[in-house]
């Protein structure tokens, strides 16, 4: 059985999908779907689901009732109850700065244009795909080169950061990734913690030039983490109060050293 959490506030796009979501054949069972029209009930919903029981596929449209964010903000809460949740959106504004920021602020799986040729046959294969995908992951999780802590995953395949199931992003351009060194002054804050690191030590793990390397870079690397943490965040400069709060990317004593303490889990 798949079951698809389904976020779509127009009723002819509902039947239009309903019965090729119903019918399909995705793994042999019948399927489940949960459709709510509004952002805010979806949101409920989600906080009132066992964390142990997410839904195979979450099925979103961007945007809802004339708001931009609104599905977003349903992304959101997805990915904070279950961070490995794939999320497609299918949506009529495919090609603008919707689709951009879903892919690369809101860390989709998969978005789809609602006006296009066969398009009930592209979303089941879409799908298909991604839970072929998911099963795959599952198999070889074991063997994956990932590091985690806590809401924390760095894929060191991809290099790519995630913070409660978000991309990191370049703070000063959304559109290009977390810039390598930083991303790796992050790995070694996490492999080492809760030790903190000095800009010599790391010059030493790293394999830098300590003279080049100096604390004046240290700390704006730290900057650029702390900025791509927090547009990730839901409000503005949040994950920096967490730092200077004693959790997160921690500043140490007077010597210009650095350590990593997962943030306590909120709500």
């Amino acid at each position: 059985m798949a079951s698809i959490f389904w976020v779509e506030d127009q009723s002819h796009w509902i039947r239009k999908f309903s019965p090729v979501l119903e019918h399909e054949d995705f793994d042999g069972k019948p399927n489940e779907i949960a459709v709510f029209q509004f952002a805010e009930a979806a949101k409920q919903k989600i906080a009132l689901s066992e964390a142990d029981a997410p839904p195979d596929v979450a099925l979103l449209d961007a945007r809802m009732n004339g708001n931009d964010q609104a599905g977003f903000t349903v992304s959101n809460a997805l990915r904070k109850k279950w961070p490995k949740l794939p999320i497609i959106y299918l949506s009529e504004h495919s090609g603008t700065d919707i689709e951009r920021d879903a892919l690369e602020q809101f860390a989709a799986t998969d978005f789809i244009a609602k006006h296009q040729n066969n398009v009930e046959q592209v979303l089941c294969w879409r799908i298909r795909a991604v839970l072929r995908q998911v099963s795959l992951d599952g198999d070889l999780a074991s063997t994956v080169n990932v590091v985690t802590s806590g809401d924390l995953k760095i894929d060191l395949n991809s290099w790519n950061v995630y913070w409660k199931g978000r991309r990191l992003m370049n703070p000063a351009n959304a559109r290009r990734p977390l810039a390598p060194m930083p991303r790796k002054l992050l790995r070694e804050l996490v492999e080492v913690s809760p030790r903190p690191l000095t800009a010599v030590q790391l010059a030493e793990r790293l394999d830098l030039d300590a003279e080049k390397f100096t604390y004046a870079s240290y700390r704006q690397h730290i900057k650029t983490l702390r900025r791509a943490f927090d547009a990730v965040e839901d409000g503005e400069g949040a994950f920096s109060d967490v730092c200077a709060r004693g959790e997160g990317i921690v500043t140490f004593g007077d010597e210009g050293a650095y350590f990593w303490k997962p943030p306590a889990a909120s709500g």
